[in-house]
């Protein structure tokens, strides 16, 4: 069910998972996610997310502000600012050289391109940078998967399957060593019980700075396209 919340729209989910009333912000679908409980009632949904007005209202505004995949914008390559340059006459459909990023082609699939190029260039850094910290503490990986998610920065399976998203490319290193000690913490513990936690925090000094990055500026780097 839509319901406008000023110029955005309100998506309202029923969970028989959900314990209580949860508000995020989808970059993807540029939305408020409103996740009740079953039976929930409405009326108290309604009344915490006006409770939560002005949180919802900071985290769109900064969806407004979000760059693009345009000419002359600049995004963040593995810690290093880039310049998204245009060059039509030549070939290789998208490469860094010196400070720019340079895109070959029709303008019109310049988007596209470039997040074909991050999403290539993510899949060999995240897998260096994993593989180094999973080489540390002596633990396995299954596979390593790279993909576009929308609610998720990564996720590990009881296979020892991880997946991250591509766009932690963009995200600074103590955000992506955060992130990956966290899914590595999952081969062992597949929870979020207090040891969980004390491996997290031997494998990576950032976890506080990561969570406080990803709280201010995660939902703007999702929305990034």
């Amino acid at each position: 069910m839509l319901q406008g919340y000023g110029a955005a729209k309100i998506i309202w989910r029923i969970s028989t998972k959900a314990k209580r009333c949860i508000i995020r912000i989808s970059a993807k679908e540029q939305a408020v996610l409103v996740t009740l409980p079953k039976n929930f009632p409405h009326t108290q949904a309604l009344a915490f997310l006006h409770k939560q007005a002005h949180w919802i209202t900071t985290r769109l505004e900064k969806l407004v502000q979000t760059p693009r995949f345009t000419i002359g914008s600049k995004i963040s390559i593995q810690d290093k600012d880039y310049l998204i340059c245009h060059a039509p006459d030549r070939k290789g459909g998208a490469w860094l050289e010196n400070e720019c990023l340079f895109v070959s082609g029709d303008p019109s699939f310049l988007a596209r391109r470039v997040e074909n190029f991050l999403k290539q260039y993510a899949t060999k850094v995240l897998a260096e940078e994993i593989h180094q910290m999973a080489q540390t503490v002596g633990l396995h990986p299954t596979r390593l998967d790279i993909r576009d998610t929308s609610s998720r920065w990564g996720s590990c399976s009881s296979s020892g399957r991880i997946m991250l998203s591509w766009r932690l490319v963009m995200a600074p290193f103590f955000v992506r060593h955060y992130l990956i000690a966290h899914e590595l913490s999952h081969l062992q513990h597949m929870n979020h019980s207090l040891q969980f936690w004390k491996m997290v925090d031997r494998l990576t000094p950032h976890r506080q700075q990561a969570e406080s990055w990803l709280r201010h500026f995660g939902a703007i780097l999702q929305a990034v396209r």
